[in-house]
């Protein structure tokens, strides 16, 4: 290739990933611009290929070489035998962890090396080389492991590349990161939008919502339009069977004038499918029409989309009408033919009309399509055991619990395999009583013989090797071949043309060959999770089946409907829509250019800048009139970067890794810290308080005695005679083992836990545990009012709650009462802070020491000015037997005191503080959200992970101390009330745990209640500080909230908008913002118009109105107040009030 010109140079060199979604290099108008890319390419790699074989030369003599590295297979590789999204991600760390070893001596001979990487990672990602642009990035990252986050091009770029991937998790990383730093980058909405559709893939509906209505504030270009995103709001509310929302979503979508027709039938196709499933909207027949009509009207706004012929198909189907149902389906076959549920349909229809060698070749479609189809392998296995063709149907059945391959093995070490592992991963109800069946029937049946009564339908083997099937695989190879390298796996797989009724299908000579399970390739992420999750519902009763003839085991579920979605998902993620085809590539002005790639790591107009030069800038040892000084050499241009009250220039927070100490079994299982205490003079001797700090987790047994602390305060009788209408939160949980969390549907254990919040008062619930524990835990309301709470309780939506947030947590809710499981009522967060109610309570408890009260002035919770309900106050929990606290760490990693009122026990589990990254690893290899999920964990994984448990029992009158950070989950032995509340010790390792957690929250779009901005300022205006350390930590929090408050003003006064005076009235509690949840401090920025006054912070007040028009900004405290509170918070040098750690 030769060298670009000049003006071809400028072209290229402003191109990074930005550009994505707007720069289509497909289309004939951008060839020009297309050839320039690849020859740059082309360019860079010979470059770097010439880098790295002199790299590889020196590893080669050194025998250091662990294999050689090959950029166009980074991803393609972990693709091809994964069948999960864990899988995916755990994949692509191991191929990083074998080219990190490659590499490990890799030095960059220049700065233009490493950047050639970035941009070469750039450039692929423009022309949609997914692979290789991941590759280009993840070794410019290796290079960059210690300030990869001041190029946001690049971490926007490699965020879009695992999404392209179908590399959810790290995609979620990058962008979160992204966001955190640079909530205005230029692409801000299109991270938004991103991260709404993968945190709805992956179950966690609440944080989805809030990113997709996020996206929606952005006035920036947009690869997606405004009613793109509505529709997946919408369908978001579907999936969550928040019907009426949805329903209202969809009918404000058609009644707006400029939808386009693929819309339109994408909304069609839902509000059809929801008349078809959804009992709640109408009489049946009145459903059932409004349902044909909904989905005619899709295909006449897009006559090619197979999935509304498809889902019309079924709505025939469900009111008899055969014939039509078939033609649907044909149509449906021609328009997409590699659809597995049509093909289970057309089974079905074929099955119940009595003609089952053509059910067989439909089923036979379905499951070559998709190999995990449980439905077709379901109905599959019921047609050969209604044929008497026991061998066929016991494989079929095999097949749909997923259990082993189809090997040539005999059928006793198949009985083997399932009886192994039936307790592990656990079968449907009904296929595991036919299994079970079948091998009792199998073992005493005869041999076959040439003399036996002919076979009804040809064996599965036959079967799969007939024509129609090999035609199948023959297409699907064609395809293959046809489609682009990365886009291979993503594709939909062309199968045969449909039979149809009382079609005659010859049998195949070849001989049988044994189905594999494993399959030719990827089937889509996305497809194949919502098949798995539709078909979960399909497993019908077999038995029930078999006597009833009732053959139609394809879902009755919404969630087929998410197939249409994928449409709108994959238009939006390919970025196709015409309106912002042509973009003006803005090129660089002749005197930013050089004539080497170093310009490419200083992006500061979009990527925030570097920040390394604040470190030398801004420091603790700079009073107010520097600071002030030094921010008005700021450029106010552009928005201030993000603000973080951590050191100067650190690292986005993320999970630390665990201790690299392998521990044995006794240390994995640590003895609880633990004293008894005698008398009053002990609870109040200062090595007490040390004790409790010392330790992750300490019991301070016999409190209630030697404090001579009146528990029946706080027992349930005394409570219902105080106040019986109080308000009691209610959780309906499961009744387990303490130490064991099973899905009873599943028959496995899993950290999944299932607690649904309604409300109820203080003698209802009073009520219930009473009768609860005179029946001896037989529950007061019968079963099939579980889900309606108490009577006359306040019912909550499960959004409300903090649910399992993984996939399967809406079948988790529907299969609660088929299984056999208790189930129990848990009253939780009961408030005692209103001292007019609870004055004998709380005056009770000043008897405690003072590290352990309520307020203390050596409590930080006491300094926050206002009330943080359960924190700075009291919270009651009322619990039955088996009433669980899931695993959580505190809110900002604050200790808390916990005390066991009585008469019962309560056993705790906790973990130390240092090991709560490996616990949320765990979490997310659960699909479980850390912070937003509702988990229990299994013991076992977290001993093979090498993580420590404290287990033991907490008696009537014990005090349990949770130290800061300490993951910790609780579980009722008997009947009991407990009482708890948070404390804030003044050491250094609580602040900074608290500062850590603060902004990790931010990360994870996660609020926290703890406003640690507003803390810090009034811990300086009020206390001395003598530990180093902690005023270190505070004063660093300060510098950085006074330099861009001043920055922030500097700001808004360019923008030519006033700020006005506000000030603070007495105990108001600190403000968040509206949109992004983040703390808003002393700058708040309100709609004028606005009836209901909302704050937002300047990044969120930006999305409203760019030139800030129409914005009230607002101070709270004046500069000279800050600046004197700045300037006298300094080092006191005597010892005394903070205790240091």
């Amino acid at each position: 290739m030769g060298q670009l010109s000049f003006e071809e140079d400028c072209l290229v060199r402003e191109l990074d990933s930005r550009y994505y979604g707007f720069l289509d290099l497909s289309k004939s108008k951008n060839s020009e611009i297309k050839s320039l890319v690849q020859q740059t390419v082309a360019n860079f790699q010979n470059y770097i290929a010439n880098g790295q074989a002199h790299e590889m030369k020196n590893a080669l003599d050194n025998k250091n070489v662990i294999q050689k590295y090959d950029p166009s297979n980074v991803v393609v590789e972990h693709m091809e035998n994964t069948s999960s999204q864990n899988d995916e991600d755990t994949k692509i760390l191991d191929k990083e962890t074998n080219e990190k070893n490659f590499i490990c001596d890799e030095k960059p001979q220049d700065e233009q090396y490493v950047n050639a990487l970035c941009k070469l990672g750039h450039l692929h990602l423009l022309l949609g080389e997914y692979s290789e642009a991941l590759s280009a990035y993840q070794k410019y990252l290796r290079f960059r492991e210690n300030n990869y986050w001041t190029n946001h091009a690049f971490i926007y770029g490699i965020g879009v590349a695992y999404f392209k991937l179908r590399c959810f998790k790290w995609a979620i990383k990058s962008f979160q990161e992204l966001l955190y730093l640079s909530p205005n980058f230029t692409c801000a909405n299109e991270v938004h939008l991103r991260l709404g559709l993968m945190l709805k893939h992956c179950g966690e509906f609440h944080i989805a919502l809030k990113h997709l209505q996020l996206s929606l504030l952005y006035t920036y270009p947009s690869t997606f339009s405004e009613l793109q995103v509505k529709f997946q709001i919408a369908h978001l509310y579907e999936v969550q069977n928040k019907h009426k929302a949805a329903k209202d979503g969809y009918e404000f979508l058609l009644n707006e004038k400029n939808i386009s027709l693929e819309l339109k039938a994408d909304v069609y196709r839902q509000l059809g499918w929801m008349y078809h499933c959804v009992e709640c909207l109408g009489e049946k027949k009145e459903r059932e029409a409004n349902a044909l009509n909904f989905l005619q009207k899709s295909i006449e706004a897009e006559p090619k989309s197979g999935q509304s012929l498809y889902l019309l198909g079924r709505c025939y189907a469900g009111i008899n009408k055969v014939h039509d149902a078939f033609l649907a389906y044909r149509n449906s076959v021609e328009k997409s033919e590699g659809n597995a549920d049509t093909w289970c349909s057309i089974g079905v229809l074929y099955q119940q009309q009595n003609q089952p060698t053509d059910a067989l070749q439909a089923y036979i479609c379905a499951v070559q399509l998709d190999k995990d189809h449980k439905a077709a392998w379901t109905n599959l296995g019921i047609l050969y055991e209604s044929c008497g063709q026991l061998r066929d149907a016991y494989a079929c059945y095999l097949n749909a619990t997923k259990q082993i391959s189809f090997q040539k093995s005999s059928l006793l070490r198949r009985k083997q395999a399932i009886r192994m592992k039936k307790d592990t991963i656990g079968l449907s109800k009904g296929l595991s009583q036919r299994i079970t069946f079948l091998e009792g029937q199998l073992s005493q049946a005869p041999l076959p013989s040439i003399t036996s009564k002919r076979r009804t339908l040809c064996s599965i083997e036959e079967a799969w090797n007939l024509p129609i099937s090999l035609e199948m695989n023959s297409r699907q190879q064609q395809t293959a071949q046809m489609l682009p390298r990365q886009n291979t796996k993503q594709s939909p797989i062309q199968g045969p043309p449909p039979p149809y009724p009382h079609s005659q299908l010859s049998q195949s000579p070849i001989p049988a060959k044994r189905i594999k399970e494993d399959g030719s390739g990827q089937p889509d992420l996305m497809q194949n999770n919502i098949q798995t999750s539709s078909q979960h519902q399909n497993l019908i009763n077999i038995s029930e089946t078999l006597s009833q003839r009732n053959f139609n085991t394809m879902p009755e579920s919404n969630k087929i409907s998410e197939q249409s979605v994928l449409d709108t998902f994959d238009d939006i993620s390919n970025d196709i829509y015409k309106h912002n085809e042509t973009i003006k590539l803005e090129r660089l002005s002749q005197d930013a250019l050089s004539n080497n790639l170093n310009e490419d790591s200083r992006h500061n107009k979009y990527n925030g800048g570097s920040t390394s030069d604040l470190s030398t800038t801004f420091k603790i040892q700079m009073d107010s009139k520097q600071l002030m000084a030094a921010v008005k050499l700021l450029p106010i241009d552009e928005p201030p970067v993000h603000c973080t009250i951590l050191q100067v220039n650190a690292p986005p927070p993320s999970p630390p890794d665990c201790p690299p100490q392998k521990l044995t079994r006794d240390q994995l299982l640590p003895p609880t810290p633990s004293v008894h205490l005698e008398n009053k003079k002990n609870a109040f001797s200062p090595q007490l308080q040390e004790f409790c700090l010392k330790h992750p987790i300490a019991v301070v047994r016999g409190l209630a005695g030697a404090l001579k602390l009146d528990l029946g305060l706080f027992s349930t009788k005394t409570l219902v005679e105080a106040n019986p209408d109080h308000s009691v939160e209610v959780r309906t949980q499961v009744h387990q083992s303490p130490d064991e969390n099973w899905d009873t549907s599943q028959g496995k254990r899993v950290w999944a836990c299932i607690s649904h919040r309604s409300h109820t008062t203080i003698a209802k619930y009073a009520q219930y545990q009473a009768s609860s524990f005179q029946d001896s835990l037989k529950l007061i309301l019968p079963q099939d009012e579980s889900d309606k709470g108490f009577p006359g309780s306040q019912a909550m939506s499960d959004s409300d709650s903090k649910d399992s947030v993984s996939n399967s947590n809406i079948v988790l809710k529907r299969k609660k009462h088929k299984i056999n499981s208790k189930m129990l009522r848990f009253g939780t967060n009961v408030d005692l802070s209103d001292e007019r109610k609870w004055k004998p309570q709380l005056t009770e408890l000043q008897k405690l020491p003072a590290f352990a009260r309520v307020i203390s002035a050596a409590n930080m919770l006491s300094h926050v000015g206002h009330v943080i309900l359960g924190m700075n106050t009291v919270q009651l929990y009322m619990k039955v037997p088996g009433s669980r606290t899931p695993g959580h760490q505190e809110n900002n990693n604050f200790c808390s005191i916990n005390i066991n009122i009585g008469p019962g026990d309560c056993e705790w589990f906790a973990v130390p503080d240092a090991y709560w990254g490996g616990v949320h690893n765990l979490c997310e290899k659960n699909n479980i959200s850390y912070l937003h999920g509702s988990w229990w964990p299994v013991l076992e994984d977290l001993y093979k992970e090498n993580i420590p448990v404290y287990r033991f029992i907490q008696k009537p009158g014990d005090l349990v101390w949770v130290n800061a950070g300490c993951v910790h989950w609780v579980q009722s032995v008997g009947w009991c009330n407990n009482i708890a509340w948070n404390v804030g010790p003044l050491t250094a390792r609580q602040y900074s745990l608290a500062i850590e957690r603060y902004e990790w929250n931010k990360v994870q779009a996660f609020k926290s209640i703890v406003p640690m901005v507003h803390l810090s300022w009034n811990l300086a205006r009020n206390i001395k500080v003598s530990d180093t350390k902690l005023f270190e930590l505070i004063k660093m929090c300060l510098l950085q909230t006074l330099k861009n408050v001043l920055h922030i003003q500097e700001y808004v006064k360019s923008k030519g908008v006033e700020i006005r005076f506000n000030g603070r009235g007495k105990n108001e509690a600190s403000h968040y913002c509206g949109q992004c949840e983040v703390e808003v401090f002393n700058v708040l920025f309100i709609k004028e118009q606005e009836k209901r006054h909302v704050v937002h912070c300047l990044s969120c007040a930006l999305k409203l109105s760019p030139s800030l028009q129409g914005i009230v900004c607002l101070e709270e405290y004046r500069l000279s107040e800050l600046q004197r509170v700045y300037d006298s918070f300094t080092l006191h040098r005597t010892q005394g009030l903070a205790y240091t750690q």
